[in-house]
């Protein structure tokens, strides 16, 4: 931020929460730049139509909305991660956008680092000053990732866990309570004894009406779970 600032630059932070979470996420989390909510997709709609960056938008929530988790809205879906970097004159720096697939858990990994990220807008500042006119950047396929997904089968697992295997809940980052880990962390411990439940009860009441549950059961998750699998794609899609 120093090096950002002295420079004659500034990092603003473009959410599809509302101003209120916005606010608190710039709070909580001690953000050294300014949060600003965009539920209405002006800002990120106004970048597409200047071909700036196009944010992979997801519309469909309404399976996985919670009473817990009914502060956060999305009159208009919530945006995937991106990054844009623009100089003075609005030549484009650096631009990257996450895609969300099952690879990275839905677009809850795998983002650029800030060092990549610095050193792309660095070296993109060097190259038009020696050029007319400077090119704008292109779009950063190939970034260095700050993290990695773990298989889709467990984060899936994970959600439906969350949900006290009702339905798949997300793990919220702004809310009362335990934090995303310890969250996680529960959903864990929850898995072996749920199977383990279900195998006792195999093993001790009358197969027909057991199994009958679990189909039952099965049968409640599969469009949740299918749900998921459509919002997150198995490969990018870039227009």
């Amino acid at each position: 931020m120093e090096e950002i600032r002295a420079a004659g630059g500034e990092i603003y932070a473009i959410t599809s929460e509302p101003q209120r979470l916005a606010s608190q996420a710039e709070e909580v989390w001690e953000l050294a730049f300014e949060s600003v909510g965009d539920p209405h997709h002006e800002i990120s709609n106004t970048c597409r139509e200047r071909g700036l960056l196009e944010l992979f938008v997801n519309t469909r929530t309404n399976l996985m909305e919670f009473d817990e988790n009914s502060s956060y809205s999305h009159p208009k879906g919530y945006f995937q991660p991106g990054v844009l970097s623009l100089a003075s004159d609005g030549r484009v720096l650096y631009r990257w956008r996450g895609t969300p697939t099952r690879k990275n858990m839905g677009g809850a990994t795998e983002r650029p680092t800030a060092k990549h990220v610095f050193e792309n807008v660095s070296r993109a500042l060097s190259v038009a000053a020696s050029s007319d006119p400077p090119p704008d950047a292109g779009l950063d396929r190939k970034p260095k990732l700050d993290s990695r997904g773990i298989p889709w089968p467990l984060f899936v697992s994970l959600l439906v866990a969350n949900g006290w295997f009702v339905k798949p809940r997300p793990f919220p980052f702004l809310s009362d309570g335990p934090s995303v880990e310890r969250r996680a962390k529960r959903a864990v411990l929850r898995i072996p004894f749920f199977l383990a439940a279900w195998a006792i009860a195999f093993s001790q009441l009358p197969i027909a009406w057991v199994g009958l549950a679990f189909l039952g059961w099965a049968a409640w998750l599969t469009p949740h779970v299918r749900f998921i699998n459509k919002q997150f794609q198995t490969e990018p899609v870039v227009p």
